[in-house]
């Protein structure tokens, strides 16, 4: 692969053997984007689990206290009182049954799907569809709810899924980088927060292997995962 001027340039500046804290890698990450656009901050842990195993599985949700910087276009499958109550919290788009008919005909122009529980019937027609773009509503991520009002109003607030991939690493977006550092850290201590959390008891030995963050278009700058606890200061 053949790396253009700036990224070569960014990755002068990171030291690949260098294990950063959270604060350090955040302003390092800040001074080197040099993109025409405003990136994303991205963050990638090793975590120590085997996700073949279903009880090795880590997946979950969390609100992000700063945010996600972009607008999150929400699409609701609701009828009646319950379609109301979506438009109301700020919906882009409710349907029922009209709602999958364009879904099939190719409309997919929104970032999140949330559903009552009692159209599942119609949304679980969509499967191949909206699986595979991560879009499918799901009660465990709290996407299949008589809550719109709330559920709605978390997604558009900076709610975020997340999920260990195959090789055992978990990859979140947590913010822009138009945000302050702070702002950053806190969104980071929020997400990892959650992970531990969701630590499954099968879990042997070190959990968090390793965390790698890295703007959208940048180099991976290395984070020394000691000092994960450092970030409850930023829990508060």
């Amino acid at each position: 692969m053949k790396l253009g001027k700036r990224y070569k340039e960014a990755l002068a500046k990171v030291d690949r053997l260098k294990k950063h804290t959270f604060e350090e890698a955040v302003d390092l990450i800040k001074e080197i984007a040099k993109t025409k656009f405003t990136e994303t901050l991205e963050i990638a842990v090793r975590l120590g689990v085997d996700p073949r195993h279903a009880d090795q599985m880590v997946r979950g949700t969390v609100s992000l206290p700063s945010g996600t910087g972009r607008a999150v276009r929400v699409a609701v499958f609701a009828k009646g009182d319950k379609e109301k109550e979506a438009l109301d919290a700020g919906a882009d788009v409710v349907g029922a049954e009209d709602l999958a008919e364009r879904i099939q005909g190719g409309f997919l122009d929104f970032d999140k799907a949330v559903a009552t529980p009692d159209l599942m019937g119609v949304v679980g027609r969509l499967g191949k569809i909206l699986g595979p773009r991560g879009l499918m509503p799901n009660a465990k991520l709290g996407t299949v709810t008589f809550d719109l009002a709330a559920a709605v109003k978390d997604l558009k607030a900076g709610k975020i899924e997340f999920r260990v991939e195959k090789n055992g690493i978990v990859h979140a977006p947590v913010g822009r980088l138009n945000f302050t550092a702070q702002q950053l850290l806190i969104n980071v201590a929020a997400l990892m927060d959650a992970l531990i959390r969701l630590k499954p008891s099968a879990s042997k030995g070190a959990y968090i292997k390793t965390i790698a963050m890295s703007s959208t278009m940048g180099p991976g700058v290395k984070v020394d995962p000691l000092v994960v606890k450092d970030l409850k200061a930023y829990l508060n």
